[in-house]
């Protein structure tokens, strides 16, 4: 069972995963535009199937178990790291991760070091004493609604239709960030192919809007 957040904590959380903070979030799309230019995502129902792959087997389920891994105290940094699936996704979760990591120590002064961005918020929420299981449910949700916003940009998707999608996804991320608390580095792998086959695709894609 999650226990109640306490209301200071609750804001601290969704202070550091809201759009708002300063990691450059709105500049990768982790493979989306390489995606939506493909044909594989043409249209809403697909955008929402692409995302809750890369949440069940993809980078959404390695960074819940890289954030709760991290919680716990493990070194998992070099780990996260190495099992970017791009050179392009290495960049984003590096760049994102010391991003996060140098306003929370700015503002916070909570002795967080760079490092991947999943990383980076489990050792902040572990120093901050936040629960993990909230904070990755969060960090999910927040990344499938910047990628939603991503397709926004990409292809012809309304904001209801939008909205629609981060709310059918919202159980998914609650569901996820649970199953995945008890799991450790030995569990780290995905299975989805074509995201990983877009991003490292997107390298070479020429024009393009994102750096991921």
């Amino acid at each position: 069972m999650v226990m109640p957040m306490r209301a200071d904590a609750l804001l601290t959380l969704t202070h550091w995963l809201s759009p708002a903070f300063p990691t450059g979030a709105f500049a990768y799309s982790q493979g989306l535009e390489w995606a939506v230019r493909a044909g594989d995502v043409p249209d809403a129902p697909a955008l929402q199937d692409w995302l809750a792959v890369l949440l069940h087997h993809g980078s959404g389920r390695q960074d819940a178990v890289l954030l709760h891994c991290a919680h716990r105290g493990e070194d998992v940094a070099n780990l996260a790291l190495a099992f970017a699936a791009s050179a392009e996704r290495r960049l984003e979760t590096q760049a994102q991760g010391a991003a996060f990591a140098a306003t929370v120590r700015a503002v916070w002064g909570l002795p967080v070091p760079d490092a991947a961005l999943p990383v980076a918020v489990g050792l902040a929420a572990r120093a901050a004493g936040l629960p993990p299981i909230p904070v990755a449910q969060v960090y999910l949700h927040g990344m499938v609604t910047g990628l939603t916003l991503a397709a926004q940009r990409l292809m012809r998707l309304g904001q209801t239709d939008a909205h629609r999608i981060i709310a059918a996804l919202a159980p998914d991320c609650a569901a996820l960030a649970g199953d995945t608390a008890d799991l450790t580095a030995d569990d780290l792998g995905g299975a989805a192919l074509l995201q990983d086959m877009a991003a490292m695709r997107h390298e070479t894609q020429q024009p393009r809007i994102f750096r991921s």
